[in-house]
């Protein structure tokens, strides 16, 4: 259910796409539009792990510096049928970690100091099953898909806004308002979609990683923990909100503690107690 959410929403993008482009009539614009955030995205998702691993300040780290890190990411992708991926640990003291790479054979695993010194090998495991999914699931490529086609529609509200769309805007039944529309509605919507194409993203995750490791309990505890430790480690400043989307647990979740139903909606991340209640769920089907 969750990779067919997934695809849902893709196409709810793809369909706000195609409306705006619509009611504005400036199809010349939408393509120019979807070129921009295809090109910008493309890079972003061919170099996605290298960013990923220089803004966190991750180092690779060697099997005889960290012999269970690596005998547990071995064992995991050997269960998994996968290459061995790129270990790294990050100096950051917030417990987190993060996979990255366009496919298998680029992927990249960073660990920060901070999860490596309060989960048990258990919760370890876990949350290593977790982000190897997200290799496997190909959500580097289905993230930059949304964020192109959520891109695009941004840059075509604000380019039929500021310069207008074709000449056939004049027959649209809405005139003038159909560019209201586009320049404030349109990126709401589109930001919308996105940010619950990245929490089902991490729902499948989750799920994919209970079934790998055969430990959904250990992947409910582990979010515990970093949750509250979210809370109260601060994030280095090297570090972005427009990262979030990468780590197991929203780094800035300190910040957003409390926040409303409507602010959840432009998370990243799922609620973690939905995200544990899941994981019970699929715990009493183990």
């Amino acid at each position: 259910m969750n990779r067919v959410k997934t695809w849902v929403l893709i196409a709810a993008l793809g369909g706000l796409f195609v409306l705006i482009g619509g009611l504005i009539g400036g199809s010349q614009g939408a393509v120019i539009a979807l070129a921009i955030a295809l090109v910008f995205n493309f890079a972003m998702y061919w170099y996605s792990d290298k960013i990923a691993i220089a803004t966190t300040r991750s180092k690779p780290v060697t099997e005889a510096e960290y012999p269970e890190l690596y005998r547990i990411v071995r064992e995991l992708t050997q269960a998994r049928s996968m290459p061995m991926p790129r270990i790294y640990v990050s100096d950051m003291a917030q417990p987190n970690a993060f996979a990255t790479g366009r496919n298998p054979h680029h992927a990249a695993v960073s660990v920060t100091k901070g999860i490596l010194q309060i989960l048990d090998e258990r919760e370890l495991r876990g949350v290593l099953a977790h982000e190897l999914s997200h290799v496997t699931n190909r959500d580097i490529l289905i993230g930059s898909v949304a964020a192109a086609i959520a891109m695009s529609i941004t840059f075509l509200a604000r380019f039929a806004f500021f310069f207008g769309g074709s000449r056939d805007d004049r027959n649209n039944p809405l005139g003038p308002f159909a560019f209201l529309i586009a320049w404030i509605l349109a990126p709401i919507a589109a930001a919308l979609i996105q940010m619950a194409v990245s929490r089902s993203r991490e729902y499948q995750a989750d799920e994919s990683g209970a079934y790998l490791s055969h430990d959904p309990e250990a992947l409910a505890s582990a979010l515990r923990k970093i949750e509250l430790a979210a809370r109260q480690v601060p994030v280095p400043p090297s570090v972005s909100p427009a990262q979030a989307h990468m780590f197991i647990i929203n780094p800035f979740k300190g910040r957003s503690a409390g926040a409303s139903s409507f602010a959840r909606l432009f998370s990243t991340h799922p609620p973690t107690d939905a995200r544990i209640a899941r994981l019970e769920q699929i715990a009493q089907k183990l």
